[in-house]
């Protein structure tokens, strides 16, 4: 491929010169810390991920602070983070590290990519920034960084496209300088050849760039992976009886496992505040005992990549204890130290909603008392 020793040069100039961005993990030699950032950078924007880090690495700044602490204080720390598998990973992996590598991280490409959680880009990334290790790194940015200053129309999703832009990646890299190579090529993509609005008229590539010659820049890379969304209907009972509410732990293999969250009743659709009153599942729940509807909230709505979650919030005072193997009582003073997901800390949070009473100040959609 032609250019191949101009691209790699001018690069590794512009990171030199040019390239002055600045994150807390930049130069980091430390394999857990480098982890740490990788894991909570996937699927997060970087700005967002850096108050995530910092409170992290304060509160864990090793393996075994993150594989010795509570399970609970470890979600609480990521709620709001979203695509909880990668904490649930986190942890089983600090684990793993801490009772069977005493506490060392491995320093070993192939070892590195067998921790759970830990894919091809994460085990490159702290293979060569940690240990100087020869594994070129491939993400979004390097696709398209790739792609646009070779033009290439490969499709960067499948198959054929992965095993061409890896073995493309792994031919650039630098192996005398593998560290400065691969975070040249991520911040040049992310500062430089963004996805949208990239700044084509400040590249340093741009002399011998394909897209930008053909004024292909717009098109590439090639991307026609298809995200088929599918609705969810969330009806959370918040139900308070002697000063506690009722929650529950997500467990089963769905959004926000190992997450807290009150009662829940899903359905097809939305349901009407009639419907909610006379809900026979939500008696059910309710054991047909006396209660009361307190407030029910807005419609809330929570776009996640492959699904939609819409929901509502429905205040339930109850006379008697709520009799469920499933749920349990908190002390609503103590509600918010539960880690939930962002769905439910955005209604607990709402200004319009009182955290130690759960105060029904705002405009009531319905208030009423049903029996049976």
């Amino acid at each position: 491929m032609k250019n191949e020793r101009y691209f790699v040069a001018t690069l590794l100039e512009w990171n030199l010169s040019v390239n002055k961005r600045q994150m807390p993990w930049k130069g980091e030699k430390d394999p857990y810390k480098i982890w740490i950032s990788e894991i909570i950078l996937q699927q997060t924007r970087v700005q967002q991920g850096m108050d995530y880090y910092n409170r992290f690495i304060d509160a864990f700044p090793d393996v075994t602070s993150l594989a010795t602490a509570p399970e609970k204080e470890v979600y609480k720390l990521w709620e709001g983070l979203g695509y909880y598998s990668r904490c649930k990973n986190l942890i089983a992996t600090a684990k793993y590290i801490h009772e069977n590598c005493y506490g060392i991280f491995p320093d070993q490409y192939e070892d590195i990519l067998s921790l759970k959680g830990i894919g091809p880009y994460t085990a490159s990334a702290i293979a060569s920034f940690a240990f100087n290790l020869p594994h070129a790194v491939v993400d979004g940015n390097v696709f398209r960084v790739l792609s646009r200053f070779f033009g290439c129309h490969i499709e960067i999703n499948t198959t054929k496209g992965k095993q061409f832009y890896s073995e493309l990646a792994g031919k650039l890299l630098d192996k005398n300088h593998p560290a400065q190579y691969n975070q040249a090529i991520m911040d040049f993509g992310a500062m430089v050849c963004k996805p949208a609005q990239p700044l084509c008229l400040e590249c340093a590539l741009q002399k011998k760039c394909v897209a930008f010659i053909k004024k292909q820049v717009a098109f590439l890379p090639v991307n026609k992976k298809i995200i088929r969304q599918k609705n969810r209907f969330f009806n959370y009972l918040v139900i308070e009886n002697n000063k506690n509410i009722y929650i529950r732990k997500r467990t089963e293999k769905d959004i926000w496992q190992n997450l807290y969250e009150f009662v829940l009743l899903e359905t097809d659709s939305w349901l009407t505040d009639e419907e909610i009153i006379v809900n026979e599942q939500i008696l059910s729940i309710l054991n047909f005992t006396q209660y009361e509807v307190k407030s029910i909230s807005a419609k809330q709505r929570q776009k996640l990549t492959h699904q939609t979650i819409y929901g509502r919030f429905i205040h339930v005072q109850i006379q008697q204890p709520l009799v469920t193997a499933v749920y349990f009582g908190v002390n609503k003073k103590e509600i918010m130290h539960q880690p939930f997901p962002k769905f439910i800390t955005s209604y607990l949070t709402d200004k319009n909603v009182s955290l130690n009473s759960f105060s029904t100040e705002e405009n009531l959609v319905l208030c009423g008392a049903s029996t049976k």
